[in-house]
């Protein structure tokens, strides 16, 4: 059997549907070319994990929160924690995550557990890696501006290795950011807090866990 091109065939689909064959040769042209970057704008990829240690490893996903979010949105520190750890077991070969309740029960009974060594950290919670979020900023609407919605999620992520060569330093680090609608100029009106922030947390949450499993994403996430 012989392979048509895609593009090719979604031409001469639309050729025949609308008398095309009819119409100049330019025309034409500027038709596939438009389907031709129509669908490369919406190509998926497959991108490998940019780190593989927590592969058969016991993990355990630790958040901070500045305590000003915390303040301003309660729930944000478990649903990163949650969905996170979720992800990572899922998706992670052989690895082993710890409850997430289990370890905001030990944060929450450990006030000092931010001031202990990172190998620390690692041996009281009885794992071999802890993933690290530190979250500094998170926001649903631009600074000063309550009448628009501009969510955003910012973040410092970091690995511990209980059994790397410097323990009480992170194996890797990464910065992630993530904005939520991709366009601007949303008013209130237009959508819910609510939606606004499980957009901005959703997105978080794929760039953070992604850095650990291959997986497949948009070619250019930013197209609308």
């Amino acid at each position: 059997m012989f392979h048509i091109p895609t593009t090719r065939v979604l031409v001469l689909l639309v050729m025949g549907t609308v008398g095309l064959s009819f119409l100049p040769g330019c025309f034409v042209a500027e038709l596939v070319g438009g389907i031709g970057q129509n669908i490369e704008r919406y190509k998926k990829i497959e991108v490998l994990a940019e780190y593989d240690g927590l592969d058969n490893a016991t993990v355990a996903v630790v958040v901070h929160c500045d305590p000003s979010i915390l303040y301003e949105h309660p729930s944000v520190s478990a649903t990163v924690s949650m969905n996170v750890s979720k992800r990572i077991q899922e998706n992670v070969p052989g690895a082993k995550v710890l409850d997430y309740r289990h370890v905001m029960q030990w944060q929450y009974q450990t006030p000092s557990w931010s001031m202990l060594p990172y190998g620390e950290i690692a041996s009281e919670l009885g794992v071999d890696r802890v993933v690290s979020i530190e979250i500094y900023e998170f926001r649903l609407n631009p600074p000063g501006n309550r009448y628009l919605w501009e969510g955003a999620c910012a973040a410092s992520v970091g690995v511990i290795e209980k059994d790397g060569w410097e323990t009480d330093a992170f194996a890797r680090t990464w910065e992630i950011t993530s904005q939520f609608p991709d366009m601007q100029g949303v008013g209130r009106e237009s959508a819910t807090e609510s939606s606004i922030q499980m957009g901005v947390l959703a997105k978080f949450v794929d760039q953070t866990a992604w850095l650990f499993y291959r997986h497949v994403e948009d070619k250019y996430p930013d197209a609308i």
